[in-house]
């Protein structure tokens, strides 16, 4: 029995939660154009629902303005749909050729939402790392009924400590990091 059958499935859950958080963040709206912002809105092409990025090409020609090219020309009114009933707030604008959409500026009050917001997603990481580290020292308390040293088991309880302290301060740095974003104007 070796003290790494917990803590590397720990450190792996640890990682998943600060890549989830990282993936979060991206899709929140800051003011400035990303492609990332229409990852979650999915068109009806032929049958299936699939992300705008399958049927069509999307740009970012300045910082405030995403640019989206169909492949096919049916696909412009399901686009634009798609977009219009999405949470992103932003209405489309069809010229026949590409559809742009304008990034307007946040509002103060917006602003603080999606702190709000990014601070939710921020906190849910942090209680997964903390699940990760707890179940680790779950399973090294029982694996000393099990006959690992106590010792043993304090050290690698310290190792998951780190390891959970290590995380939670790349959590923040994102968090910080996504905060002045949005509060950039």
């Amino acid at each position: 029995m070796d003290v790494k059958d917990y803590l590397n499935p720990a450190e792996e859950k640890m990682e998943l939660a600060v890549a989830y958080l990282d993936e979060a963040l991206a899709h929140i709206r800051a003011g400035k154009a990303n492609p990332k912002i229409i990852d979650g809105i999915r068109v009806e092409y032929y049958g299936s629902a699939v992300p705008i990025s399958n049927v069509a090409n999307v740009s970012v020609p300045d910082a405030r303005t995403i640019t989206i090219t169909p492949w096919e020309k049916p696909m412009f009114k399901e686009i634009e749909k798609a977009i219009i009933n999405s949470e992103l707030g932003i209405t489309p604008e069809n010229n026949g050729e590409v559809i742009r959409l304008s990034i307007p500026p946040l509002t103060e009050e917006r602003r603080k939402n999606l702190v709000k917001q990014s601070k939710a997603e921020a906190e849910t990481a942090k209680v997964s790392v903390r699940n990760a580290r707890r179940e680790a020292i779950d399973g090294l308390k029982k694996a000393i009924k099990q006959g690992l040293p106590e010792d043993t088991e304090k050290d690698a309880e310290a190792t998951a400590q780190k390891l959970h302290d290590k995380y939670l301060k790349k959590i923040d740095d994102l968090f910080a990091a996504k905060e002045k974003e949005i509060l950039t104007v």
